[in-house]
């Protein structure tokens, strides 16, 4: 009976071990469904830690934290997200590590990063001089972060959180005549839904301007002082959002209203609608700096060479490629393969060591890493291998010096099999070999 009591408290201590905070706290504990109204719609400042239960270091700052919030109870709001529980909410801030701690300020689409010590005193220091920054800012007039709702910026130019405003002089020219996927909301300024919506529509639509480089536009339109434009499409409720394509009948979006929700299917329609990246083939500097100097990762395939292959065994291996680049397309990665000696140096930095081909290296040219594929040259090894990358799984290491390695020159291949050098031939019709054994004997 004892044991089995013993075993109840471990489970309920267990249980209990997976919240950092309670409701007695005056830490916030904030959620997908309350962080928009407590933390974006409010005036005030915030100071927020991203956790997971399971993190030491965590553990280690909730007394720091709880003593933080007391003292700044009143002044600046301390909340705290579970985002080993809410995934999408720690997503949509770029956190990578715990604890991630943010500031929200004036512009709460955009919150900067706690960069103090962790102790209750260094996290109120921190808090104050956030503060009375706030306060200056406000002072000289500074808001922080213009509303979409509010601004100007017809004719494409979009408002400071990349939000076009569409109107009826502008949207056929902008939405049906361009090329490009369109994302609109027709929303009505005394809408409570609408002012709920506007801080991740506006955090939305920067994100999506920067991962599809434009290709997928967030728009906005009055629809009480734009009625044709809300008349012509049946607007009857706020907000109404429809997906705009070229040539293509608009349709209702069904997704979710979290910034997440609405860049994950703004990359959806980009995809959707976007050509496979090229497979460039590495022939000099220029052919590696244009495919990878806006793209997070580039990955290059080292393929064995022609005389091993033939032209059908190239092919295959490419065609492989081709089909990853498409189904990472979303990505925006560059895509680069080089046979097998033709760039020695790179090869060398990669730790590819000329031998083991084919092999295939993902780089990020930014910070200078790379991570070496390590299971096969195939669909499901090489998916294998960019799904851990991009999840931020992957083993990584710098790239020599820190600089990329030099770029030889190559010809481009012609698409044909390879050819044996040809033997040079030497003519013997004028040598006397008789004589030549004699000279050799002597």
């Amino acid at each position: 009976m004892q044991l089995f009591i013993v075993g109840l408290l471990g489970c309920s201590l267990v249980l209990s071990a997976q919240a950092l905070y309670s409701s007695s706290d005056d830490v916030v504990e904030l959620t997908p469904s309350n962080f928009n109204r407590e933390v974006l719609q409010s005036d005030g400042l915030w100071l927020v830690e991203f956790y997971a239960p399971w993190c030491g270091h965590c553990k280690s700052l909730v007394p720091e934290w709880k003593k933080a919030a007391t003292a700044l109870k009143g002044v600046v709001k301390v909340g705290a997200v579970d985002a080993d529980q809410h995934k999408s909410l720690g997503g949509q801030y770029d956190v990578r590590g715990f604890p991630t701690i943010k500031v929200f300020g004036a512009n709460k689409n955009k919150p900067d990063d706690y960069q103090g010590g962790r102790t209750s005193q260094a996290i109120v220091d921190g808090a104050l001089n956030a503060l009375k920054a706030l306060v200056k800012d406000r002072l000289s007039g500074k808001t922080g972060g213009s509303s979409y709702k509010q601004s100007g910026g017809g004719g494409g130019g979009g408002s400071a959180q990349d939000v076009v405003e569409l109107t009826d002089d502008n949207f056929d020219k902008l939405v049906l005549g361009g090329d490009d996927v369109w994302m609109v909301e027709f929303f009505a300024p005394w809408c409570g839904h609408c002012k709920s919506l506007e801080p991740e529509w506006a955090a939305a639509a920067s994100s999506v301007k920067d991962q599809t480089k434009g290709r997928v536009k967030l728009g906005a339109v009055d629809a009480t002082v734009h009625q044709v434009l809300a008349s012509r499409y049946g607007i009857r409720g706020f907000p109404t959002i429809k997906i705009f394509r070229k040539g293509e009948e608009p349709e209702d979006y069904q997704g979710g209203r979290s910034r997440g929700d609405i860049i994950n299917a703004a990359l959806d329609l980009f995809s959707d609608n976007a050509p496979p990246p090229e497979l460039v083939e590495i022939l000099n500097e220029e052919s590696v700096k244009k495919t990878c100097e806006d793209s997070q990762l580039c990955v290059i395939g080292v393929l064995p060479h022609i005389l091993d292959t033939g032209a059908s065994g190239r092919n295959a291996y490419l065609d492989v490629m081709r089909k990853m680049a498409d189904k990472y397309k979303k990505k925006m990665w560059g895509w680069l393969w080089a046979e097998a000696g033709a760039q020695m140096d790179l090869e060398a930095a990669l730790g590819i060591g000329g031998f083991g081909y084919p092999a295939m290296a993902a780089i990020n040219t930014r910070k200078m890493k790379y991570a070496l594929m390590r299971g096969s040259f195939s669909e499901t090894g090489i998916h294998e291998f960019l799904r851990e990358l991009s999840v931020g799984r992957g083993s990584t290491a710098t790239l020599g010096g820190g600089n990329m390695p030099k770029i030889s020159s190559a010809e481009p291949w012609d698409g044909k099999d390879g050819q044996l050098p040809e033997e040079e031939e030497y003519d013997l019709s004028d040598v006397d070999l008789d004589e030549e054994f004699r000279k050799i004997e002597l």
